[in-house]
C-alpha cells in the first residue's frame, strides 16, 4: 500500500503545484492529500513536504489554523487573473467563453478575498511566503 501511497502523493503534489497557475484546479485540497499520504507511507517525504521552501510554509500556516497571509491571497489573486488574461487573449477566440472565465475569474477571487481565511489578528508572524 505504501508504494501506491507514496505515487498518488507526487502526483498530488504536482497537480497542487500546476494549480498554483492554472485557474480553476485547487491547490490546498491537492497539499493536504499529499501531506496525508506521505504522512502515512513515508515519514521523510511527508517531512521534506512540510520543510519545503514554497509548500512548507503554505501547509504549516493552513495547518496551525492561522489563514492566508495578504501577501498569499494577492500573489494568488494576481497568478489567477494572469493565466485568465493570456487564456482569454491568447487561446479563446470565442467571445461567449472569454466572457464566461472573466465571470469565474470574479467568482475565484471574490472567493480569496472573502471566504479564505486571512490571517488572524495577534497571531504569531508566520514563516515568509
Amino acid at each position: 500500500m505504501k508504494p501506491l501511497y507514496i505515487t498518488i502523493g507526487i502526483l498530488s503534489v504536482v497537480l497542487g503545484i500546476i494549480g498554483i497557475f492554472v485557474p480553476g484546479l485547487p491547490t490546498t485540497p491537492f497539499l493536504l492529500l499529499s501531506s496525508w499520504l506521505f504522512y502515512k507511507s513515508s515519514k521523510r517525504l511527508h517531512d521534506a513536504l512540510h520543510r519545503s521552501k514554497w509548500l512548507g510554509a503554505y501547509l504549516r500556516r493552513y495547518e496551525s489554523k492561522r489563514g492566508v497571509s495578504r501577501r498569499s491571497k494577492l500573489l494568488s489573486i494576481l497568478c489567477m487573473w494572469a493565466m485568465i488574461s493570456l487564456s482569454a487573449f491568447v487561446f479563446i477566440e470565442n467571445p461567449r467563453l472569454r466572457i464566461l472565465l472573466f465571470v469565474l475569474g470574479a467568482i475565484g477571487t471574490a472567493s480569496i478575498v472573502w471566504i479564505v481565511p486571512g490571517e488572524k489578528k495577534g497571531s504569531p508572524e508566520a514563516p515568509s511566503d
